[in-house]
């Protein structure tokens, strides 16, 4: 049978390098990494980050409905009002039975969960009575479906750091078996706290330049020494292609195929010769019947650890030796988690509709053991038609997202 092509027809953005879906464009264009010292962070091991500049969610949201959300679910919020804008959609004319939400997450609620644990130290009066709602897993997601009125599905995914990318395979799945019309689907996190930060450090995963935090998250560079913590959200607009076009709007880009694989190898490091992430681009480009020699671009998971980077520059460069253009945007905005699977989606898919290739920023050595054909120093301008969007996950999740031009 055929299946419908899925179309990205808007798309949202928060992230450390701006608060809509333009300014992070511009900002990993432009190479500009965001790390800095934080004062969430003082006396940290590692206390720099990459944080979501100021933004007034109560001027967007309101006060009260600030109030009684974490920063992630409001982060989510922002982001879906963006991409709601951006595909022109509707909210109070569509048939809500038919729309659906999938909103990623690794972490959850850490905000909240660190300032109440601290209150109930203090004082358990203080307590928020609001605080079951507030850390609840689903919360971003249901949010985002009472802001547009979304009565379809709603679900949650959480594959770690793959999240967000999981979270636009489902959705591609609930569009192909007709069960919803439009889905909202993309990734948020606001994990930029003591704890977290913390519990990173001690297991060896950040970079410790606390001299120098703007260049310390160095993807495929030689001189890496880990991630860089982010907090951001993406949403995506999904909807089948022959939908669009009736209501007179045109795709982005399209969600060629996707397709996830688990390593089943160890908690938090990546198979040694990536062999779940191998078997997941295969599978993505077979999803979109598309081969090898088709893929023009890589925006690659590129964490900046040790362990990452050398396992997927391998993986990349023994499933497309033709050598497409490789990026990662985690030098300019750290790594966002859960949320950076979406965040990496929807850079994907500006990159298609603009053929332009944000640089790796910070890379200043390649490893000269990587055979990849990175993009460094400026944006490339190339003519583009298909791309994937590689995420990888502790606990061995891999999710590839395979997106072509309409």
């Amino acid at each position: 049978m055929s299946r419908p092509d899925i179309a990205v027809t808007g798309l949202g953005m928060l992230t450390p390098a701006g608060i809509n879906a333009e300014s992070t464009w511009k900002g990993v264009c432009d190479g500009e990494p965001t790390a800095a010292t934080s004062g969430r962070l003082v006396g940290l091991p590692v206390d720099f980050c990459c944080s979501v500049p100021f933004f007034d969610a109560q001027e967007s949201l309101g006060r009260r409905t600030v109030h009684r959300l974490d920063r992630s679910a409001q982060l989510a919020l922002m982001a879906a009002k963006e991409a709601l804008q951006d595909a022109a959609l509707d909210t109070q004319a569509w048939d809500g039975t038919r729309v659906g939400v999938v909103i990623g997450s690794g972490m959850g609620a850490c905000q909240t969960w660190e300032n109440q644990h601290r209150q109930l130290l203090d004082r358990p009066t203080r307590v928020s009575p609001l605080l079951i709602s507030m850390i609840g897993p689903s919360t971003p997601a249901s949010e985002v479906a009472l802001l547009c009125g979304a009565l379809g599905p709603t679900l949650v995914t959480a594959t770690a750091c793959a999240s967000g990318a999981t979270a636009i395979t489902v959705a591609r799945d609930l569009l192909i078996t007709g069960q919803c019309d439009i889905v909202v689907a993309g990734g948020t996190e606001a994990s930029n706290t003591p704890l977290i930060a913390t519990g990173f450090a001690q297991l060896g995963a950040l970079s410790t330049r606390r001299n120098d935090p703007a260049r310390a998250s160095r993807p495929f560079d030689q001189a890496r020494d880990g991630f860089v913590l982010g907090e951001a959200a993406a949403v995506l607009i999904l909807e089948r292609a022959e939908d669009a076009a009736a209501r007179g709007h045109t795709p982005r880009a399209l969600l060629a195929g996707c397709a996830s694989t688990t390593d089943a190898h160890h908690p938090t490091a990546p198979h040694p010769d990536g062999r779940g992430l191998k078997q997941a681009m295969r599978a993505a480009l077979a999803d979109a019947a598309l081969t090898p020699r088709d893929v023009d671009h890589v925006n690659a998971h590129g964490s900046s650890t040790v362990l990452n980077d050398a396992v997927e520059a391998q993986a990349i460069s023994t499933v497309l030796p033709g050598g497409p253009f490789v990026t990662s945007t985690k030098g300019a905005l750290g790594h966002s988690l859960g949320a950076t699977g979406a965040v990496e989606a929807a850079l994907t898919v500006l990159t298609l509709q603009h053929c332009l290739i944000p640089p790796t920023a910070n890379l200043e050595s390649p490893d000269p053991a990587f055979d990849l054909n990175l993009v460094v120093k400026a944006a490339a301008n190339e003519h583009l038609g298909v791309a994937l969007s590689n995420s990888v996950g502790f606990g061995g999740h891999n999710v590839v997202l395979a997106f072509r031009t309409p």
